[in-house]
């Protein structure tokens, strides 16, 4: 048979030939390479790829007229099935797939064959769609099969022992395995369809979906491209290695790929997954700028505006999707985001619904619509389209942590600590999952994990500010008041230093314990102090003004403030002030205390 993919993977290990990343010294030889593999994704039908491919060529400066790639060359079985590869391809074009697949029968060429196969492939997805919408609501999905994959799979491994596949073929028996939940074949299979063909994203992308850990990505053998770069870095992003994800899109930028959208967008996603929203927030405006039609990622981008609560703009966003394609999986997520925010929690969980009919795969609005269910407290509903979310993608911290909340909801603790130690796992850096993991084992009374939670909470970079508040109380319940005072007192530093003390009730609570703490050592400067801060709230209002009675009282009798009593507040230089550490750590070993 005809290894198409031969001449396509020469050129590319002559561009790359350094040792461990691929090399960008030649950006023309990478164009030529880009518009060559768009043409032949187009002519296969594999749109995403063609478009991927044509994305960052776009990025690239123009060639010249004689240096643009020629066209594929013919073989002799090309021409001989030319008619009915034209014919077919047209059917293909307007998704009439089983009348493509029959005009095709018996094509020996690489071309019209993987058409043919591929057209089978699509139209047995296209009758599960189908027949999920018209039978089922979205929650019951999973029951309908794509009824061609048996048939395929057996064709395609009679090819692929004869070694007469091609990139493309490999392709798409790794994406038949995959479906038939083969998941080792299928990233075999992915991994020696990108050495024979580097240059096809969708080979690439497939097994980003299939890796689940960064142990996984070491033991892949890979071919040494430039195309592996891209690879990588998607990887990482979808893995929460934000670090070196952005690393790797800066080296990409620098190489010369700075217009690409594409790069852009997934710089915009590596900030969402870090919570930098600010500098989320305005790539995607850039990006919007650049691309002002584009779809893919809004939801993303709306996911930001929901979380800073900024109506007018989400609802622009709504709108302006609207008008582009109001029928797209995206857009459908930006309405329900924006219905959300606005408390329409049922009108919100049926624009997620509307995307799940568009497309059933799509993590997001299943992620998303087990918050609203949670909204509408709807356990039950809210814990089945977690659950599909995890089907769909077992990396999704957000459908483990929800899981987490829904069993809180239904005080049923041993579950929740099962679903918030996956959550942390997944983000061992993010400390609502800290401070969720500890509340799980306080309630379980295992203080010393609790604290352990907290304590690692607030070294990771506490988010809400609240990991302390819990620690110091943990602290008090085992009547340790040094350490409890330790904690209150970093607690209000931390408030203080960033300057928004008017949102946390926790600080009267922070105060009065200091005040009763400095009290009970006999340190009445620091306990006055302390109490007039508790008049400032209203909650500790009248106990701070009784305390500075007793203190003045006890003075006037001519107490003097203790001195053989020591100030407890030598913090440990890890907690001093100016100096909160924010390490990256891996995630806690909390497996042998489980209950």
């Amino acid at each position: 048979a005809v290894r198409g993919a031969g001449a396509m993977a020469a050129a590319v290990m002559a561009v790359a030939p350094g040792g461990g990343s691929g090399d960008f010294s030649d950006l023309r030889e990478i164009k030529k390479q880009l518009l060559s593999v768009a043409e032949r994704s187009r002519e296969r039908g594999l749109q995403h790829s063609g478009k991927w491919a044509a994305e960052l060529a776009f990025a690239l400066e123009p060639l010249p007229l004689s240096e643009l790639p020629p066209p594929p060359a013919l073989t002799e079985e090309d021409a001989r099935d030319l008619d009915a590869y034209t014919l077919a391809k047209s059917y293909f074009d307007l998704k009439e797939y089983d009348r493509a697949a029959y005009f095709l029968r018996g094509c020996k060429s690489q071309k019209a064959y993987f058409l043919y196969m591929y057209s089978r492939y699509l139209s047995g997805e296209k009758k599960k769609d189908d027949e999920t919408v018209d039978s089922l609501g979205p929650l019951e999905k999973g029951q309908v099969k794509n009824e061609a994959l048996r048939e395929l799979r057996v064709e395609l491994s009679k090819k692929h022992k004869a070694r007469e596949l091609d990139g493309f073929g490999l392709y798409l028996y790794g994406v038949v395995l995959r479906k038939l939940d083969l998941v080792k074949e299928a990233i075999d299979v992915f991994v020696e369809a990108a050495h024979v063909l580097p240059l096809h994203w969708g080979a690439w992308l497939e097994l980003c979906n299939l890796i689940t850990d960064k142990e996984m990505l070491k033991f892949l053998s890979l071919p040494d491209t430039w195309m592996k770069e891209f690879f990588l870095a998607h990887i990482y992003t979808e893995l929460q290695l934000i670090e070196e994800a952005l690393q790797k899109y800066q080296s990409l930028i620098d190489a010369g790929f700075s217009k690409s959208t594409y790069i852009i967008s997934q710089i915009a996603v590596a900030y969402h997954n870090i919570r930098d929203i600010d500098k989320a927030l305005s790539i995607f405006n850039e990006l919007r700028k650049q691309d002002p039609y584009r779809i893919e990622n809004m939801d993303t981008f709306s996911n930001l505006l929901y979380v800073r609560s900024m109506k007018p703009e989400l609802s622009y966003l709504a709108h302006n999707l609207c008008e582009i394609d109001k029928y797209r999986v995206e857009t459908c997520c930006v309405i329900g985001n924006y219905y959300s925010l606005r408390s329409q929690h049922e009108k919100a969980a049926l624009y997620f619904q509307r995307a799940l009919k568009l497309n059933p795969r799509y993590l997001g609005a299943w992620t998303l619509m087990g918050h609203e269910y949670m909204e509408m407290k709807n356990t039950s509903a809210a814990i089945q389209a977690y659950r599909h979310a995890i089907e769909v993608n077992k990396r999704d911290y957000r459908a483990w942590y929800g899981l987490g909340q829904t069993y809180e909801i239904l005080k049923m603790p041993f579950y929740c600590l099962y679903y918030y130690r996956r959550a942390h796992q997944l983000r061992p850096n993010d400390s609502r999952m800290l401070v969720a993991l500890g509340e799980c084992y306080e309630k379980l009374n295992q203080l010393v994990e609790a604290k352990k939670c907290y304590w690692r909470a607030y070294a990771v970079g506490d988010v809400e500010k609240m990991a302390l508040v819990k620690l110091a109380k943990l602290h008090e319940q085992l009547n340790e008041s040094e350490q409890a005072a330790q904690c209150y007192l970093k607690y209000i530093q931390d408030i203080y230093s960033c300057g928004e003390v008017v949102e946390h009730l926790e600080v009267s609570t922070a105060f009065r314990y200091l005040a009763q703490y400095y009290f009970k050592c006999k340190l009445w400067d620091e306990a006055s102090a302390c109490a007039q801060k508790c008049c400032a709230f209203n909650d500790t209002r009248e106990e701070g003004k009784a305390l500075l009675r007793q203190i003045l009282q006890l003075r006037n009798q001519g107490e003097t403030s203790s001195t053989d009593v020591a100030a407890p507040f030598f913090l440990p230089a890890s907690l001093s002030a100016n100096n909160t550490p924010t390490r990256r750590v891996s995630p806690l070993n909390l497996s042998s205390v489980t209950p």
